[in-house]
């Protein structure tokens, strides 16, 4: 009769490894998937300034202010059609600017420049104890005036953008 012998040498000393290989590593995979969802959020507003920075300067190349119904300037109009509270906060939300890049008195054919900023922070929790900067995130737009504008003025701009 042939007898089975298990052998088993040292298979009690791995008995937790998993698990301390785990915590290890999960501090590092959690900020790495931290990251890229930071960075994607970023991404979405950078892509939403663009697009509210073109839809403003389309408004003010043709004369239009779709806010003056409800008492609204083109900019606080503009800044109320972003997609993330973020940017549409009023104390720490989006600068909307417009401007003459020719300077003086625009006329039919002068440029007109609308530039959306935001201060965003990265990763605030790692931001304040590492000493990370925040970045800034822009969108600009640029047209042509198809009409002298009478319905918005720069003098309107929501903060001073650079």
């Amino acid at each position: 009769m042939r007898r089975i012998v298990r052998v088993r040498s040292g298979a009690e000393d791995e008995s937790g490894a998993a698990m301390v290989e785990f915590a290890l590593i999960l501090p590092l995979l959690m900020t790495l998937v931290l990251g890229l969802m930071d960075f994607g959020k970023a991404l979405n507003y950078w892509i939403d300034q663009t697009h509210l920075a073109n839809e403003a300067a389309r408004w003010a190349a043709v004369n239009r202010n779709p806010g003056a119904a409800a008492s609204q300037t083109l900019q606080q109009y503009i800044k109320g059609q972003a997609d993330s509270a973020d940017l549409r906060d009023s104390l720490n939300g989006a600068k909307i600017c417009v401007d003459y890049p020719l300077g003086g008195t625009p006329k039919v054919g002068d440029p007109v420049r609308v530039r959306i900023q935001y201060v965003y922070s990265w990763l605030p929790f790692f931001q304040n104890r590492l000493g990370w900067t925040a970045t800034t995130i822009a969108g600009t737009a640029v047209m042509r005036l198809e009409a002298a504008p009478t319905h918005y003025a720069a003098t309107d701009n929501i903060g001073t953008c650079t």
